[in-house]
């Protein structure tokens, strides 16, 4: 079924320099909309049953054996088992590699004390389901445009999101998801400025 079709159960608006969370059931499809364009979101999933299951960067780089992430791709967990899959996606660039920035990232390479960062906004987030306390999973960034060149090496680079494109996520089990809005503001990766995001939660087919 196309997305268009789809009914919307629940909309989720994360503002800019925040985070945000829902549960899914298994069946059920989240729709994370990049509002404006060149916004990056980073996404977390935890299994709702076993809060030291979620997903994991390192172990879908091993299982995919790839940095890419595609259109049926599993999201697999640090058990190795497919949390989600992708089910559709309008733009085809994300980055699944980069931890969450968090105080240390603008303090060491910034200088600065109190800037919003997305590990603190996802702890923030996850808290309405009682995993504040837990440690933040690398995410997968979506909308991420990191570069590599013939090397390996890599620049960060404005996303290839335009205003309204978006992945579509189906969950195979019953996750607690949560999603930033990248609160990175003096790079590239949002374009230079932070904008809104949304989730739509869609009924189970």
């Amino acid at each position: 079924m196309a997305y268009t079709q789809m009914k919307i159960k629940e909309e989720i608006t994360i503002p800019p320099y925040e985070g945000r969370s829902t549960l899914l059931q298994p069946g059920e499809e989240l729709v994370i909309i990049d509002v404006d364009g060149k916004q990056v979101g980073d996404f977390v999933c935890f299994n709702k049953n076993d809060s030291n299951e979620f997903v994991s960067p390192v172990h879908m780089r091993a299982s995919l054996s790839s940095i890419r992430l595609k259109v049926g791709d599993p999201l697999y967990s640090n058990k190795r088992r497919p949390l989600m899959t992708l089910a559709e996606d309008t733009v085809g660039k994300h980055d699944f590699f980069f931890p969450a920035c968090d105080y240390y990232r603008y303090k060491v390479d910034y200088g600065l004390e109190d800037h919003p960062n997305c590990h603190d906004n996802l702890q923030k987030a996850l808290a309405a389901y009682g995993l504040g306390e837990k440690p933040v999973p690398d995410p997968i960034n979506l909308f991420m445009n990191n570069v590599l060149d013939e090397t390996g090496d890599y620049k960060l680079s404005e996303p290839l999101s335009k205003p309204g494109d978006y992945v579509r996520l189906k969950a195979l089990e019953e996750v607690v998801v949560a999603c930033s809005t990248c609160s990175q503001d003096m790079e590239p990766v949002n374009g230079w400025k932070v904008t809104s995001l949304k989730m739509q939660k869609m009924a189970s087919n």
